[in-house]
């Protein structure tokens, strides 16, 4: 641009040659601190990762007209998004975003062709930011993974170095997915609870309770709250789920709150609530939160809609937290994983894990949907070394 202003003699007036001088300056600062020019950066990434020609991975592809199709293929490293780190997966989950993912459900892909799975650890391969040494054990979940961008249900998968954390010491990465996208969102409610003043009290005193009890959310918050010394009350409707909610420390349990009108204002049972349903199981259970106590919402799964009023929050000075766990800021993630890894009962936490291979994710995709099936109950790991 320079040359060609210098050349067609434009820089008539002392405003253009001073213009002209500080723009040559501020492209010799940039060259100056950017010498990796962005076409050699994308040049070296495929060099830096040791990764075989082709691996497998489940892959959703939509064509037009067309519902969206999944298959495990053969993908290469080019079509891994150009992110830094590269992390060769180990286990991966299967979550209800996941499963809607798989079935071309709308609402979660944003665009295709995806791999879904929108959380995953494993070992970095290689990281061109330096951030990762090679061998590092990482954790990821949220971050629009397995929604915008590629996600775990592959051999192989490439993520910006801010999205992963360092796997805790104490924790395997079979562990980590174990709890996986729904513990971490399980422990940020009990942390949201507890900020809001929630304690246990002697002898499991202070009464909790857990909706959607069954799910993965509902599960990991049982376990935690009950090593915490909380007593729990969990709310499902799929009873042949009970034993093993019983195994993880609930004290009771009731079932799933019906589509009946909801008072405003009921009788005062909880002193806190988590809550992964929403919908009329959310505003029966504001209804019956103690005064000035509070609920941890963080799902959807039983509708958008909250059938209630002002009258809980004015009159009982009840306080309805919404929870986050996508973008939950990355500083902070490693403190909620290492309470993680310290509180789970991971000798009772197995009988509400399920590990399965990813040539059954169609078809437990389905069942997840469904709520019907006797087999899913809690959390279920994919073993993505099992392509």
């Amino acid at each position: 641009l320079l040359s060609l202003a210098r050349s067609s003699k434009i820089m008539t007036s002392q405003t253009h040659r001073r213009a002209f001088s500080r723009l040559s300056n501020i492209i010799s600062s940039f060259n100056r601190s950017n010498r990796l020019s962005p076409i050699r950066r994308l040049s070296t990434s495929a060099s830096s990762d040791t990764l075989p020609s082709t691996f497998k991975g489940l892959i959703v592809e939509k064509t037009r007209g067309n519902p969206p199709i999944s298959e495990i293929r053969d993908l290469t490293p080019s079509q891994l998004p150009d992110f830094d780190v590269t992390v060769k997966v180990e286990y991966s989950t299967l979550n209800y975003k996941d499963a809607l993912a798989i079935t071309g459900a709308p609402g979660v892909v944003r665009s295709y062709p995806i791999v879904p799975g929108i959380d995953y650890a494993g070992t970095v391969v290689s990281d061109r930011s330096g951030t990762f040494e090679k061998g590092t054990k990482v954790i990821l979940t949220g971050h629009g993974v397995g929604e915008k961008y590629w996600g775990g249900y592959a051999e192989f998968a490439r993520a910006k170095p801010s999205w992963l954390v360092k796997l805790p010491e104490s924790m395997t990465t079979k562990q980590a997915m174990s709890i996986g996208t729904a513990g971490f969102t399980a422990m940020l409610c009990i942390n949201a609870l507890e900020k809001q003043g929630l304690s246990p009290k002697h002898n499991f005193q202070t009464k909790v309770l857990v909706t959607g009890a069954s799910g993965g959310v509902g599960v990991t918050a049982i376990a935690l709250l009950a090593s915490l010394g909380y007593r729990v009350t969990a709310s499902s409707g799929r009873k042949w789920t009970h034993e093993t909610l019983t195994k993880l420390g609930s004290k009771h349990i009731i079932d799933r709150f019906s589509d009946e009108k909801v008072r405003p204002i009921d009788k005062e049972l909880w002193d806190g609530v988590v809550d992964s349903v929403g919908g009329v199981t959310l505003a029966k259970a504001i209804s019956q939160c103690k005064t000035n106590c509070a609920v941890a919402a963080c799902g959807l799964a039983g509708g958008t809609s909250l059938p209630t009023s002002v009258f809980p929050f004015i009159l009982r000075g009840v306080a309805l937290l919404g929870i986050d766990s996508v973008y939950y800021p990355n500083a902070k993630r490693d403190e909620v994983w290492s309470r993680i890894a310290a509180k789970v009962p991971w000798n009772l936490f197995e009988s509400a894990t399920t590990v399965r291979r990813p040539n059954e994710l169609s078809e437990m995709a389905n069942q997840l949907l469904s709520g019907k099936s006797e087999e899913i109950i809690g959390r279920t790991v994919v073993d993505c070394g099992a392509f």
